[in-house]
């Protein structure tokens, strides 16, 4: 017998590598992946994937593994000094948002997007791998200026979620080793290691046994492969390599229960937690038992979903499913937010749902939706296979490469998709979920507000509630006939009363019959991505005060009841299976539609479209219940010093208007569903006044069709609506804000400017510039000069309506000690700027990644719907995109100096502090 299953085993088939990519291992032990792909055309995405994280770690390197990460930014043999980051940047590539790397507890991977149409470039793109590889240089001098910037990335982390963490990782971990080894590291050590001992940790695993090379992209794959034997050839590997250990959580049988309080929790959660061991799909059985127990989650996910969408639901939130964990495991999780002083009520509604499915199983029709669900997305990703982004493949071979997982490329998983989904029965899928619920390596972790502490359960009440649901009756699940379509009955079409031409941009504009306007873009950047918007002045401006809270919400408010003949259970299982949303809005100046569609489903999203115009739903008791839940939310927000400091800045942005003020009870009592609804159908009720836009792989004549149907019969008033100007504008003159709240050594701030200007084109990219190189400029100073924070960000606002106004906001965090001395330090450097200008060097910067984005974005949907959609509602030429980079080449320093002078003035300057009420 033991002879015939091993037999069994071996006859089992795994599944191949896609062929599409070229893959190697070098006489030393390095791998590789290479695969020539075109999305983005001339750019390719390389990764460094080292297997040694933080789990390596010796009791003295806790936290080097990740300061290594650090480190290999901060000089290499190729690159010293800051030399990497400021080539590449020269090179149009920037960092964080492009350049990048994390590090796990199993492995470090650097990520570096490079273009591919300038040669050099890539090839010195494979010469920084080979420098991370095996060559950073780790200069002490370098080492004592970054043990201030993780030290702050440190203290970033430090709040309410990092202590419930810190209290509730130990025992869901079964207190193996993973638990002393978070990335992140000990203060202790970080501050006082030597250069010797994180060498060490370099020394002993970057070695190239541990290490792959990955390139996706516009490459040739001949010429990449000959480089990186060139390479990485000679990489070495130490003289007495340490073996590495396997490490893996092992599961122990046992059920945990744990209770965490914390003063600015700001809700109470149960979660319950079933840990299994993580199953790596290498052959077609484990393609096939995935496959199972995703169809399975995905069921356990919608039914939890469904109960929790209920008017009549004991509970805020109750949401679950099955995924991974970390360690070699997976975990199935239910997660609940009971209602205040329904606690006992809210957990055995919750569980009576979860121990339904362990007990009565799922029924037919969610299989067979599921199913659907599932090949409908499997064909959606066949038809855009050759439209595959780089990251995305290389992240599967990222995985490959660590753990052994699968990649049998989308047309391989397909077949075996659409091969094995008949096989699976509901049999099947129900014994799966027994097993998956088990009452064995579960934990239950309870985590609520300090204030909460005495209302909790312990122990003993919580599994006497799920031995009571156990003990009870549950009938199986029974769900309501959705044989009905969307719509009772066709609209009478409209029709196309004129017509014009962008050729410049590709573009056709429409009017309709009923006055609203169509504008089209058709592209190639995906098989079958459409994207869509709908715009129309007035927004809440139109409204009083008194009313404001009724509009503001009043989108999101009927969009949770259904649509048309379908309540909010009913309309998900009508769409099961369809690649289309719609979502309305209504903000302060524009109502509107957002959403995308797959070319096959483009007329479900217009029946859509046509319901939210025409048939939105009422529903009293789903709303009271949204106002309750809302109250109980609101009655906790302010337990969190960052929800406390976020209206603070909104308040006193918005000049003390009460449009702007954070949430409170008052206001939401302000709310009654028929001033909610009527607003909506006042919002909604002339579709004349709209611009539609439309973006992405449609069939024009198509459209045509489906635009004369469903938004030629919207209905219409022939009336052209303007926003109001409300006059809030930003307070000027210099004001600063303290806010004293929090319990953690740390501060957040945030310093705004704000003015007047021109809107035109010239004054805007300049501002866009200066957003760019003041970022590089207090990068520099405060996180690699002053060592004072891991990541500053500079943002830019700027509006043409109801004024033309722009403002400049610098964000950090660091040590309340440090915040003066790093406010002086900022307004230095904005001082810099107005007295003595831009360097070239910094503008030479930034022409390269902005002129690199542009690059991307205008193979970019997304990009594209933004962009018009923004141009039109501004009354701007929507051709001004085609000199985009024509114009910033011709940007000069002499220009951007006067743009500083202009818009870095201090006159108008808040200053936001958050520090620790201690």
């Amino acid at each position: 017998m033991p002879f015939t299953i091993v037999a069994q085993v071996k006859k089992e088939r795994l599944l191949a590598l896609n062929p599409q990519v070229k893959t190697g291992k070098l006489k030393n032990g390095f791998s590789y992946y290479i695969q020539k792909n075109v999305e983005p055309k001339n750019r390719a995405i390389l990764y460094l994937v080292v297997k040694a994280g933080s789990i390596l770690e010796n009791e003295n390197q806790r936290g080097l593994a990740h300061f290594m990460e650090h480190m290999s930014f901060n000089g290499t043999k190729h690159f010293p000094k800051n030399e990497l980051i400021e080539y590449l940047q020269k090179s149009g590539i920037r960092f964080g948002a492009d350049l990048n790397a994390y590090t796990g507890f199993d492995e470090t991977v650097y990520q570096l997007p490079i273009p591919t149409d300038n040669q050099q470039i890539l090839k010195n793109g494979m010469l920084i791998l080979r420098d991370w590889a095996q060559d950073a240089c780790l200069d002490p001098e370098e080492i004592e200026r970054e043990r201030g910037v993780v030290l702050e990335e440190k203290r970033l982390r430090a709040g309410a979620r990092q202590r419930v963490q810190d209290q509730t990782l130990p025992s869901l971990l079964n207190y193996s080793k993973y638990v002393k080894r978070l990335p992140i590291g000990t203060e202790e050590v970080l501050k006082n290691f030597t250069p010797e001992v994180i060498r060490s940790f370099y020394k002993d695993w970057y070695r190239p046994d541990l290490q792959a090379v990955i390139v996706v992209g516009d490459v040739d794959v001949q010429a990449i492969e000959a480089e990186i034997k060139r390479l990485f050839a000679n990489l070495k590997m130490p003289a007495q390599a340490k073996k590495q250990q396997s490490y893996n959580i092992a599961l122990d049988g046992k059920n945990k229960f744990k209770t965490v309080t914390d003063p600015e929790l700001s809700e109470t959660t149960i979660e319950i937690l079933v840990k299994h061991k993580e199953q790596v799909i290498r052959r077609e059985i484990d393609f096939k038992e995935n496959l199972i127990r995703n169809l399975f989650s995905g069921m356990f996910a919608a039914r939890l979903a469904e109960a929790s969408k209920r008017s009549n639901a004991p509970f805020m939130k109750l949401n679950g499913g099955f995924g991974a964990l970390m360690g070699g495991l997976n975990v199935l999780s239910i997660s609940l937010t009971p209602r205040k002083d329904e606690f006992e009520s809210g957990f055995k509604a919750a569980w009576t749902e979860v121990e339904g499915i362990n007990r009565n199983g799922f029924t037919e029709s969610e299989l067979l939706r599921m199913k659907q669900q599932v090949v409908a997305q499997m064909e959606a990703s066949l038809r855009e296979k050759d439209k595959q982004t780089s990251t995305a493949l290389a992240d599967q071979y990222k995985v490959h490469f660590l753990k052994g997982e699968a990649v049998p490329g989308i047309e391989r998983e397909f077949n075996l998709v659409k091969r094995m989904l008949p096989e699976i029965t509901l049999a099947k899928v129900n014994g799966v979920a027994k097993t998956l619920m088990k009452a064995i390596n579960r934990d239950v972790i309870i985590t609520a507000p300090t204030a909460e502490k005495v209302n909790l359960p312990d122990e003993n009440t919580v599994y006497t509630w799920m031995n009571t649901v156990q003990r009870s009756v549950i009938k199986p699940y029974v769900e309501a006939k959705t044989g009905r379509g969307l719509l009772s009955k066709r609209p009478v079409n409209g029709s196309i009363v004129g017509e014009r031409q962008i050729p410049e941009l590709g573009l056709t504009e429409w009017t309709l019959s009923n006055g609203a306007r169509v504008v089209l873009k058709p592209t190639d950047y995906k098989n079958d991505e459409i994207v869509f918007l709908a715009l129309s002045k007035g927004g809440t401006s139109l409204y009083r005060d008194a009313d404001y809270e009724s509009a503001a919400n009043a989108a999101g408010i009927i969009a949770s009841f259904g649509l048309g003949d379908h309540d909010n259970i009913s309309l998900p299982k009508v769409l099961n299976g369809k690649q289309a949303s719609v979502k309305p809005f209504i903000g302060d100046r524009v109502e509107g539609l957002q959403g995308g569609a797959s070319v096959k489903d483009m007329g479900v999203a217009m029946e859509l479209i046509h319901l939210y115009f025409t048939e939105p739903r009422k529903d009293t008791a789903l709303f009271h219940t949204i106002i309750r839940n809302s109250a109980q939310q609101i009655n906790m927000r302010y337990t969190d010093p960052n929800n406390i400091f976020a209206d603070t800045v909104a308040t006193v942005l918005g000049n003390y208007h009460p449009r702007k003020s954070g949430p409170t009870l008052d206001k939401l009592r302000s709310i009654t569903l028929d001033k909610a609804f009527n607003i909506y159908q006042e919002r909604f009720s002339d579709a004349g006044d709209f611009t539609f836009f439309f973006v992405g792989s449609f069939n024009i004549d198509t459209l045509r069709l489906q635009a004369e149907q469903y938004l030629a019969s919207l209905p219409a008033k022939g009336l052209k609506e303007q926003a109001n100007d409300l006059g809030i504008r930003t307070p000027t003159g210099k004001i600063s804000k303290t806010v004293l709240s929090g319990k953690e050594d740390k501060a957040t701030v945030k310093l705004v400017f704000t003015g007047d200007y021109e809107f035109n084109a010239q004054n805007n990219l300049s501002l866009i510039a200066l957003q760019e190189i003041l970022q590089f400029r207090l990068t520099e100073r405060l996180r690699e000069t002053e060592a004072g924070v891991y990541t500053p960000s500079v943002q830019i606002a700027r509006t043409k309506y109801p004024a033309n106004r722009y403002s400049f906001t610098v964000n950090f965090g660091c040590a309340p000690a440090n915040v003066e001395k790093l406010i002086a330090a900022t307004l230095e450097e904005l001082k810099k700027l107005r007295e003595k200008g831009v360097l070239a060097t910094d503008l030479q910067k930034f022409k390269a990644e902005q002129i690199r984005q542009n690059e991307l974005m205008e193979n970019n949907n997304g990009f594209w719907l933004n962009y018009l959609s923004l141009q039109y509602l501004d009354d701007e030429d929507p051709k001004a995109f085609l000199k985009a980079n024509e114009t910033i080449e011709q940007l000069d320093t002499a220009t951007l100096h006067a743009a500083a002078k202009a818009y870095l003035k201090e006159d108008n300057f808040i200053r936001f502090v958050l520090l620790p009420d201690l």
